[in-house]
């Protein structure tokens, strides 16, 4: 090999030594001491979103007010949002009334238990009901102080309530990653009006009204809908096609299921493909916000929700969110719900395992 040659061997040697030092962070100096160079670490890639499973705990504030008290199947005494937590739970769902006839599930109190949950670490989905009380498949009541306004002014009623209840939270540092506008909204909300059946372009008018304004306090929030049974797809089309055709936006589908220990299976497969037509329909994700059965059906119970988590984890292109739970920590008959998850002692049944 001629000097030139080697020269040139030598040369292209020394560069890539010098560029794998580089990568393994030093190089050598002429003096034969070593500089350490920085060096940017590579940033680990994005973990997915975090499956939901959650749990309702409006009544907690009121149930605590009564003297009722949470424990481990130990028997050990424990708050109940950091007992549920312990079972698997890392999500919490709050309902919002808007002047109930007593304090619970107004604006300060849905502020104080999502403080409580944020301070857990756990995520938070508001369900704003726009009623002074219950909001369901067969009651849509129109708050007593908006009784009396036309389309455009619930409209506003609406964007004003969402955007104080949400603007509280964000001012005591609580993000909500979900709000629903409207509860069980199979029909609509804030009836007459609002009633799908009857005018589906006012019910997606106030269904963008709550979008909006929730928008506007936390860009990134995801907007729910949410319907009753979860396993009735032409429920689902009728609705969710009317909210197309009506320019509604929302940004994920909510379902409820609730059935019995001999329909479970039944009625978890025809959600899933009821969950897949939506996704495919309309590209929206997909989240079970309710179940429920007999506390005293547990075993029943974990293995319903057990089979939901495993088909929701399979929905199409990744959009299956999550499963939450309605009011587990209800026991005793309180208010008169059978459908907890805790038995008449006040500890956890296996139907929560589901979750774990």
């Amino acid at each position: 090999m001629n000097y030139f040659n080697r020269f040139a061997a030598t040369a292209t040697f020394s560069f890539y030594t010098c560029l794998l030092s580089f990568l393994f962070v030093a190089c050598s100096k002429n003096d034969g001491t070593t500089t350490t160079l920085p060096v940017t670490p590579t940033p680990p890639p994005t973990p997915p979103a975090t499956f939901a499973k959650g749990a309702d705990v409006s009544w907690l504030t009121e149930m605590e007010a009564n003297g009722i008290k949470f424990y481990n199947s130990a028997g050990t005494q424990q708050e109940g949002m950091a007992l549920l937590q312990s079972l698997g739970i890392n999500t919490i769902r709050l309902r919002v009334w808007v002047n109930p006839s007593n304090s619970y599930n107004a604006s300060a109190d849905v502020v104080a238990k999502a403080v409580r949950a944020k301070n857990l670490g756990l995520r938070v989905m508001i369900d704003f009901h726009y009623s002074d009380t219950w909001a369901d498949p067969g009651n849509q009541t129109t708050p007593a102080a908006w009784a009396s306004q036309d389309i455009n002014g619930l409209k506003t009623s609406v964007a004003n309530h969402t955007t104080a209840v949400l603007t509280a939270l964000r001012d005591n540092g609580v993000t909500p990653e979900w709000v629903q506008i409207g509860n069980e909204t199979n029909d609509g909300m804030l009836w007459p009006l609002g009633k799908a059946s009857t005018n589906m372009a006012n019910f997606a008018a106030l269904v963008n009204a709550g979008y909006d304004a929730a928008k506007a306090v936390f860009a990134n929030i995801k907007v729910v809908v949410h319907l009753s049974n979860g396993y009735d797809n032409s429920l689902y089309r009728w609705l969710f096609d009317g909210l197309k055709n009506n320019g509604g936006k929302y940004d994920v589908i909510g379902m409820s299921l609730y059935p019995t220990a001999s329909t479970w299976a039944t009625y978890n497969s025809q959600c899933l493909v009821n969950m897949n037509d939506m996704v495919a329909r309309y590209g929206k994700e997909v989240m079970v916000v309710e179940v429920g059965m007999p506390w005293d059906g547990a075993a029943d119970c974990k293995s319903f929700i057990s089979d939901l988590i495993t088909k929701m984890q399979t929905v199409s292109n990744g959009k299956g969110l999550g499963v939450m739970y309605w009011e587990p920590l209800a026991y005793n008959s309180w208010k008169g719900y059978t459908l907890g998850a805790f038995d008449n002692t006040g500890k956890p049944t296996i139907a929560l395992a589901a979750f774990q």
